[in-house]
């Protein structure tokens, strides 16, 4: 059943049309990723479908009823309340059940019985609606993306861009409205965030359009991908706007698009040879015998509809060139401690510090390609920056191979000069590069005509960052240290990042949460993760991404069943502590009992033998009666002395 449907959807600004005529239609329960180069309308489609945004031409029709929650790149305005509060607006109606609960609570106080019905029925609403159950997942969701259990009570206004953003996606999945429609959430998320976002929608049975560059949450989220393309016409005369539909995750996108382009380029192949044919027959016949059959098939010709032939969007093209080779042992660590330096205590002059972590002595070897991953602030950039002697360890030592060159690619771009020009920038890289060289090179990156003279300063994220991959393919390095080179890059710039790093004939040193990147390059995972004791420690896995994965499902699942062996056998030691209990309960019983019954036989054995005594006296010159008195007094005595024997054992 379709809940939104578009009909000749189009956006343009002035004179611009940023797409034109989509038609689309969404079901309920559809996973969509929307998918397409940087500045072909992705976000301005998401907004229009949200109903944000009103389009310039067509329409978009919701099913009566739908709600839909729409999650954007950058951060609101932020609020006064606390984060905690902030989660709280997002369940209006039991926060209105709530207040009714308590307004009939003061009235039962007062006395008016007739409220006990209403509070009755109204709990009982308020149950069922999860209202007991509103704490415990504003919880679960603000530890799941990444918030710690201090941040509750920060306000809002307090809290960092990526922060606030991170807290409106966490207001939204506890809205749970009918449609998602989510631009770049794993933005702000460490991989530990995006793991337990992707579980989330994975169970999540609501429609979800999604905007992301990244494939592998896209992989594991969506069931259908929709390609945004546009692009000028070949007479440069209009733009062409094209939405294509692939069925499947984001790797099945892949190998149907190129199926799809080979099968269409056939066609348009196939068509052309076609109309040669047709054009050669018609113009050898259109004066002569056949004149007739020539007009005709003329007539046809002008009447085809003609395919147009299949062009890829204009890409990078990158070639990562290792240089000279290096030694067969590429870097060394011994005993190495990362952080940051401190001051000078006052009392012994000695450096104090702030270590991230102990890292294992490591070995990267020639060829090898090691991914660092672990969540944000664990210390990965500080790592690198050890390794290029940009920072000084704490401890230990880092160690360079023979002939080894580095090339640093650093997240923020820090290298850049935001004063000096694109051309100028990269004619900083190498001082042989010629004028026409660096302006072939800058068309390679997509700068072309007067971006070769735009400030560094004025360029966004993506484009700083294909200035940056620039200066790194002169540098003739053959060790590469790569900090989140995808940050910024669209979908078609990372395929192409990948390609050309996958071909890259030296070593890699890589920090991503780009786990596509990671799972198709590396041959080593390093992994940051923090124990339970606040500590975080660095561990080497030598296999694939993927097998990394597996690897630690298997852990976590001996891990689990060891949780679960250890619970068993502490319900069976209890059942066995208290069955011992009972035991120990009963014999006291039994004890007891038996003490009452041994001090009822001493005492009627006492009342016996005073009788015995009586009756001796009693007796006078009967020496036969008390000859029988006498043994039974006698018996008695010895019954008597065994009972207080039995009852001084039962006392210890």
């Amino acid at each position: 059943m379709s809940i939104i449907t578009g009909a000749g959807v189009g956006k343009s600004f002035g004179a611009f049309d940023v797409f034109t005529d989509f038609n689309f239609t969404i079901a309920r329960g559809d996973k969509i990723a929307l998918v397409g180069p940087n500045g072909s309308g992705k976000t301005t489609l998401l907004r229009i479908i949200a109903g944000m945004d009103e389009p310039t031409a067509g329409s978009v029709h919701h099913a009566r009823g739908i709600s839909a929650g729409y999650l954007a790149q950058t951060a609101e305005e932020s609020t006064e309340r606390t984060l905690w509060e902030e989660m709280t607006t997002a369940f209006g109606a039991i926060n209105a059940m709530a207040e009714r609960l308590q307004r009939l609570e003061e009235e039962i106080a007062a006395g008016d019985t007739a409220a006990l019905e209403s509070y009755g029925r109204l709990q009982h609403d308020f149950e069922r609606a999860g209202g007991y159950d509103v704490d415990a997942r504003i919880r679960r969701v603000l530890s799941g993306l990444g918030f710690r259990p201090d941040d509750a009570q920060q306000p809002m206004s307090h809290l960092s861009g990526g922060q606030r953003v991170r807290a409106a996606l966490a207001r939204l999945l506890l809205l749970s409205p009918d449609v998602l429609l989510l631009d770049e959430p794993t933005n702000h998320l460490d991989t530990q965030g995006i793991e337990w976002l992707e579980s989330y929608l994975q169970d999540w049975e609501g429609t979800l359009v999604v905007v992301s560059h990244d494939r592998y949450f896209l992989d594991e989220v969506s069931d259908y991908v929709w390609e945004m393309n546009v692009r000028r016409a070949p007479d440069g005369s209009l733009s062409l706007s094209q939405l294509d539909r692939y069925r499947g995750g984001y790797t099945d996108y892949v190998a149907q698009r190129a199926e799809r382009r080979e099968r269409q380029l056939a066609e348009y192949e196939a068509q052309q040879a076609f109309i040669a044919k047709q054009a050669d027959y018609i113009r050898r016949n259109i004066a002569g015998q056949n004149v007739a059959q020539a007009r005709g098939r003329l007539k046809r010709l002008n009447r085809m509809e003609r395919l147009e032939k299949p062009v890829e969007a204009r890409a990078m093209s990158i070639r990562l060139n290792s240089g000279p080779r290096s030694g067969n042992i590429v870097l060394e660590t011994q005993n190495l401690v990362v952080g940051y330096a401190g001051q000078t205590d006052g009392a012994g002059g000695r450096m104090t510090g702030r270590p991230l972590f102990r890292a294992p002595d490591l070995q990267l070897l020639r060829l090898e390609r090691a991914a660092l991953i672990g969540p944000n602030g664990a210390g990965k950039t500080t790592f690198l920056k050890t390794i290029c002697g940009d920072l000084a360890p704490l401890e230990g030592s880092v160690r360079l191979g023979a002939n080894v060159k580095i090339g640093y690619f650093a997240q923020a771009h820090e290298g850049l000069d935001l004063n000096q020009t694109v051309l100028g920038e990269l004619m900083r890289a190498r001082e042989d590069l010629t004028v026409s060289q660096a302006r072939a090179m800058l068309g390679r990156f997509l700068f072309s005509g007067d971006d070769a003279f735009k400030k560094i300063g004025m360029l966004s994220g993506g484009e700083r960052g294909r200035v940056a991959l620039a200066k790194l393919t002169l540098q003739g390095a053959n060790l590469l240290l790569l900090d989140e080179p995808t940050n910024h890059l669209d979908i078609p710039a990372q395929e192409i990042l990948t390609g050309a790093l996958d071909q890259f004939d030296g070593t890699l040193l890589l920090v991503s949460h780009d786990r596509y990147l990671v799972a198709a390059l590396a041959t080593q995972i390093w992994s940051l993760e923090r124990g339970d004791d606040g500590q975080t420690r660095l561990t080497v896995f030598k296999g694939t991404y993927d097998a990394w994965l597996n690897e630690r499902e298997r852990l976590a699942e001996i891990a689990e069943q060891t949780r679960k062996q250890d619970a068993r056998t502490q319900q069976s030691e209890a059942r066995s502590q208290k069955a011992q209990e009972t035991r120990s309960r009963n014999a006291e019983k039994a004890r007891q009992m038996k003490i009452e019954q041994t001090e009822q036989r001493i005492e009627a054995l006492e009342q016996h033998l005073a009788e015995l005594t009586r009756r001796i006296q009693e007796a006078g010159g009967d020496f036969a009666k008390i000859q029988a008195l006498s043994a039974a007094y006698q018996q008695t005595q010895d019954d008597l002395a065994r009972a207080w024997d039995e009852l001084a054992a039962l006392s210890d």
